[in-house]
């Protein structure tokens, strides 16, 4: 009898894009998916670490299973993995650990493993992590997350990703486009390019061979490709959005209107810091030249508050920077130490109720920008791909530049891009 498997992700996009790669993994090797939420024999949690959030969720996770399917196999990959194999494998009720380099062999490790009485760890040394594996997320979904690209050769002084994903390296253009052709031939209609540092495209080795190619490069191959009719970037350093990569987008009936440019401070001193590699004054450069070519594109923020270090001064010229700049809305994150990084030796720390009230404080800013953009394009016409099955009786979807619409539901919709009057 086949065995059944179950999957979570916590994280990020890519995660999820990864997730789905290692479900069709297990699938094509005769396992049955199921639901999280349902009994199954194997349960696989795909892990973040970029919050202790995500650590504690992880916990908890676990813990559930136990209560409910005692006798499952429960096997932790992803970053927290990778970077905390030891602690993870110490979690009662955990069997198999996973890191970086085995999670796209987890068919073989379920295969030999037996179930004890201790947890078994499998990683490696993440400098030895130097292959690529492609993957993608296709549920019911018509939006799909594909990585292109994975690992990041940056060392900001809060950020444990380089030690949990190891270096830069990517797909090859031509692997890519294969995949967006095969993606197309299934129905799908826009993809969201995903990747750790996806500006950084074409670092790296595929097949044995260096890669000289670049991001944008990509995306005019891409946007060459019959059927798939909107991409989107899921994220870019402001110093890789180069001014080809958004005249390009400005002037592409298939790429969206619709940017997000992580920005972590509006402090110069505080960027210095966090080892970032670009200004304010750059950011507002390149949030100036999205604006002028395209005045109805979304712009999404992240930011970091509480980092050590950070005065009431500096939040104060973070928050004014975001008041001020012209972007639609912000992913707000509160700082939390992380192991063997270089943000532990800063000083002084920022008391845990500041961080929260400095996050409360932009979370709020987000809010009155996402209602201002929305404001300014009601009686505008938009293209909405409505993407969501029937949810009590509506459908939901964006418009091309990422603004959410509900509707009520018609089956004819779903998987189909509609003219809308906002």
């Amino acid at each position: 009898m086949n065995k059944t498997v179950a999957l979570h992700t916590l994280g990020c996009k890519l995660n999820f894009s990864e997730t789905s790669a290692i479900g069709r993994l297990l699938e094509n090797d005769g396992f049955i998916k199921k639901d999280f939420s349902e009994i199954a024999d194997v349960y696989v949690i795909n892990t973040c670490s970029v919050t202790d959030n995500a650590d504690k969720e992880c916990r908890l996770l676990v813990r559930r299973i136990q209560k409910k399917a005692p006798e499952a196999m429960v096997v932790i990959t992803g970053c927290y993995a990778q970077l905390k194999p030891k602690e993870i494998a110490d979690i009662p009720g955990v069997d198999l650990v996973l890191g970086a380099a085995e999670k796209f062999n987890i068919s073989q490790h379920l295969k030999d493993f037996t179930k004890g009485n201790s947890a078994k760890i499998c990683s490696c040394d993440i400098e030895d992590v130097n292959e690529f594996t492609a993957s993608h997320s296709i549920n019911d979904r018509t939006r799909i997350f594909l990585k292109v690209q994975d690992g990041c050769d940056y060392n900001c002084s809060f950020c444990t990703i380089p030690m949990a994903r190891g270096k830069s390296r990517s797909n090859s253009i031509d692997n890519v486009v294969a995949g967006v052709k095969a993606l197309a031939a299934q129905g799908a209609k826009e993809i969201v390019l995903t990747g750790i540092n996806l500006g950084d495209f074409g670092k790296g080795f595929t097949g044995g061979k260096k890669n000289n190619e670049t991001f944008f490069d990509l995306i005019k191959e891409l946007d060459n490709i019959h059927g798939i009719e909107r991409y989107r970037i899921s994220s870019i350093e402001p110093n890789l959005l180069t001014n080809d990569i958004i005249e390009f987008v400005s002037n592409s009936k298939k790429f969206m209107p619709h940017f997000h440019i992580p920005l972590q401070s509006g402090s110069n001193k505080i960027l210095a810091l966090m080892k970032r590699r670009y200004k304010t004054e750059l950011y507002a450069e390149r949030v100036g030249l999205i604006k002028t070519l395209m005045p109805h594109c979304a712009i999404g923020v992240d930011v970091i508050v509480g980092f050590p270090g950070e005065t009431a001064e500096d939040f104060k010229a973070t928050f004014d920077f975001l008041h001020r700049i012209d972007i639609a809305y912000l992913h707000v994150f509160t700082y939390s130490e992380r192991a063997h990084t270089r943000a532990l030796d800063i000083q002084p720390v920022v008391p845990i109720q500041v961080r929260h009230e400095r996050n409360k404080q932009l979370r709020n800013l987000s809010y009155q920008k996402m209602q201002y953009f929305t404001h300014q394009h009601i009686g505008d016409t938009r293209k909405v791909l409505f993407e969501n099955p029937d949810k009590h009786g509506m459908v939901e979807g964006y418009t091309d530049n990422y603004i959410k619409i509900t509707a009520p539901h018609k089956k004819e919709w779903v998987n189909n891009i509609v003219e809308w009057k906002i």
